[in-house]
């Protein structure tokens, strides 16, 4: 069972555009935010601690990708980055930084934090990860494992709450105020594919089978999604080769399908009951 959290957002200069931490009830750690143009001037003593620390960037079309690094001093390590970049040492360019910090981190630990929020990352396939390597065989004691694993929980909490779902997956099991917690299929032909509702949209599950000749009439939208996804392989030979967000279930289904559909309609359970069937039953 999922108990409710309290998070304290604190905008330090004012303004949501600037510093702002981030706490959580009962939590030892604690969250930074800060622009990368505020990094140099900013004489902050907890960025000064050793933590963990998120590098967020956006391309021009949109991409959006990821570091993921470890320092005994953050605000060092990141004034490094910027010296990097200004260098063409660095070829990416990140806008924010997310920091943790938390008491008693040390060396070991947060090389430990790195390595597993790195593979979280890159696991739930949100953004592009940048972090070419990390410790991977950093050994703690027990204890430590299982503070740092629940600490690493909260920092799941607190970054979603900033804005950030690099950590979520974009199925999750069992999560509360989800209407329609059911597999829905669309199957046509040599055309097949499963998806869910979610509170974000609509999720079409790896394996789906595409249609390889859109309609002309196809939304413009939904051609260049398709486009995308081939061209970084997400699609491969006409097969989804990892899950897919689509802001709604007709979104989904065109792209599936290649041409315009109701996909309140299209998308049936087991039973062969349309999803606008099962939204209908629930409203009542």
């Amino acid at each position: 069972m999922a108990y409710g959290k309290t998070i304290e957002l604190f905008l330090v200069n004012g303004t949501a555009d600037s510093v702002i931490t981030a706490e959580l009830s009962n939590w030892n750690g604690k969250a930074i935010k800060i622009p990368r143009i505020e990094v140099k001037n900013c004489n902050r003593q907890d960025i000064q601690q050793p933590g963990v620390y998120f590098l967020f960037c956006k391309e021009d079309d949109g991409t959006e990708s990821v570091y993921i690094g470890e320092a005994e001093n953050v605000k060092v390590r990141l004034i490094q980055h910027l010296q990097a970049y200004d260098t063409d040492n660095e070829p990416y360019y990140w806008t924010t930084a997310v920091i943790f910090i938390g008491r008693d981190l040390n060396e070991a630990l947060i090389r430990y934090l790195e390595n597993r929020l790195v593979e979280i990352a890159k696991k739930s396939k949100r953004y592009k990860v940048l972090t070419k390597s990390t410790y991977k065989n950093t050994v703690l004691k027990e204890s430590d494992y299982a503070v740092m694993d629940e600490f690493i929980d909260d920092v799941k909490i607190v970054v979603n709450a900033l804005g950030y779902k690099v950590l979520e997956p974009l199925l999750q099991e069992g999560v509360n105020g989800n209407p329609i917690d059911e597999l829905l299929y669309i199957s046509s032909g040599a055309l097949n594919a499963k998806g869910k509702v979610t509170p974000e949209g609509f999720v079409v599950l790896q394996g789906a089978r595409i249609y390889d000749k859109p309609a002309k009439s196809l939304s413009g939208g939904i051609v260049k999604l398709r486009e995308k996804y081939i061209s970084e392989e997400k699609v491969k030979d006409w097969t989804t080769t990892e899950d897919l967000l689509f802001s709604s279930s007709s979104a989904a289904a065109d792209f599936i399908l290649g041409y315009s559909a109701s996909g309140p309609k299209v998308w049936k359970n087991k039973d062969g009951k349309s999803l606008k069937e099962i939204e209908a039953e629930k409203d009542k």
